[in-house]
């Protein structure tokens, strides 16, 4: 039999931007554009902790997670690693407390890459003046992602903590504690780790700060990146 039309079109949207010839890594491009510059994606949970520690013995920092397991070690060392999600969304808010996004309460084409759906009266706070995918970074190849650097920055200097890709956590997904707490580093066990930010293709709704997502931490998907924290 022959091979499903569809098999190497959905292979593709699941593919690293990132190809191993057998001797050296390079970076794809799309649509003739270089995607050197744009997040990392189609990364599982495992291979974010992997990467993180090997930055970790490239900077001569003890790694954050176990060599056998990859499961995090606690107290976390001073080696690179994944943000706690309360490290993320402290990042995210940039100082703004009580905003939806990074910059404010609104959102728009000009601030992030992802789908806007005002048409529809989904959200009164996207107010884009574009409606659906980024009209700049949608040319029709998936994945729709942008270079970093593409929008403004948060009051901390973070570029993209809302849109592009979600963002891999360090921590398991569960319930928040009803109490006061201060930098929490989640459940100590689960099924799912966090992901944060929202996507390329996603609503408003979830690029808020403060919205969660979960999946499992070996799924990878198209949508998905990473980004590395280290205590200084």
């Amino acid at each position: 039999m022959g091979q499903a039309p569809w098999t190497t079109e959905i292979d593709e949207w699941y593919r690293s931007q990132i190809i191993y010839s057998g001797s050296s890594f390079t970076v794809r491009t799309k649509g003739g554009r270089s995607m050197v510059n744009d997040p990392m994606l189609s990364v599982t949970w495992y291979g974010a902790v992997a990467y993180c520690n090997w930055r970790s013995q490239q900077l001569g920092k003890q790694p954050c997670y176990d060599s056998a397991t990859l499961e995090p070690i606690y107290p976390l060392p001073n080696g690179v690693r994944l943000a706690t999600e309360a490290e993320w969304e402290y990042a995210a808010r940039g100082g703004l407390n009580g905003k939806r996004f990074p910059w404010g309460d609104t959102i728009t084409h000009s601030h992030a890459n992802y789908y806007s759906y005002w048409s529809g009266g989904h959200y009164s706070y996207d107010v884009s003046p574009t409606n659906g995918c980024h009209p700049t970074w949608n040319d029709g190849v998936y994945p729709y992602t942008s270079p970093a650097g593409s929008f403004p920055a948060n009051g901390y200097g973070l570029y993209d903590m809302a849109g592009n890709v979600w963002e891999w956590c360090n921590d398991w997904y569960g319930s928040y504690s009803s109490g006061s707490q201060t930098n929490p580093t989640g459940p100590t066990d689960g099924w799912s780790r966090v992901l944060r930010g929202g996507y390329w293709s996603t609503l408003a709704y979830y690029c808020r700060v403060a919205y969660r997502y979960y999946i499992r931490p070996g799924n990878r998907d198209y949508t998905i990146g990473f980004r590395v924290a280290l205590d200084l």
